[in-house]
């Protein structure tokens, strides 16, 4: 048995929806929220204590975003469970993307690791590109 244990198993995954009554078009104003469900895959008590998102604007501007935890919390989640929460981003265009990250930390040795978002897309609906 090695020394350094693997890191746990945790998964992202997340669905994007358009809010069009929150959106102005005419103001270049297009909300979104965004449904985040993180999976321990692992034995391991984990706790999300920040986050990292890039988003990209529809003219390419890019915001990052970094802060303490999820929606005011730093939530501890067992083996074999999932944390959801949803939460919001406004954007200049009808498409732009996000990605980010979570640093988490594995409670039994206290070992901070990264879980990676993968890149997902925020579209209006029938956009093509």
């Amino acid at each position: 048995m090695s020394e350094h244990s693997p890191e746990p198993d945790v998964r992202v995954d997340v669905e994007p929806s358009y809010r069009e009554e929150e959106s102005s078009p005419l103001e270049n104003r297009y909300v979104f929220s965004y449904t985040v469900t993180v999976h321990n895959h692992s034995a391991r008590n984990v706790q999300l204590m920040a986050r990292h998102w890039k988003i990209t604007q529809s003219s390419g501007q890019v915001q990052e975003v970094r802060g303490k935890g999820v929606v005011g919390k730093q939530p501890m989640i067992g083996p074999g469970q999932t944390f959801r929460y949803t939460s919001r981003a406004i954007i200049d265009g009808p498409v732009g993307f996000m990605e980010g990250g979570y640093t988490c930390v594995d409670t039994a040795s206290q070992r901070p690791f990264e879980v990676d978002i993968k890149m997902f897309r925020l579209a209006t609906p029938n956009q093509i590109h």
